[in-house]
């Protein structure tokens, strides 16, 4: 599991704000929990794989929430390019 986030980088969190990232080309790198509901998280494992970009995988929505400095739960989230 990973357990930091680059906070000195721009970020994204949740599914829909990764997806619009993702298809822009500005995603650095992805994160998803895995207790997210596969139907939700597809669009983005596709995404990520048109992309060239490895998904880092983080146990729980809860602690993705937190990893990204927010008090709910999150299915998944970025950090940007520069």
């Amino acid at each position: 599991m990973v357990d930091q986030v680059d906070k000195s980088r721009q970020r994204v969190v949740g599914t829909k704000e990764t997806i619009k990232a993702l298809e822009q080309k500005r995603v650095l790198q992805v994160f998803v929990a895995g207790d997210a509901d596969e139907k939700v998280v597809r669009p983005v494992f596709f995404l990520c794989e048109e992309n060239d970009i490895e998904p880092q995988h983080v146990d729980t929505m809860i602690q993705l929430g937190k990893m990204f400095g927010i008090k709910v739960k999150a299915a998944t989230a970025a950090t940007l390019k520069d």
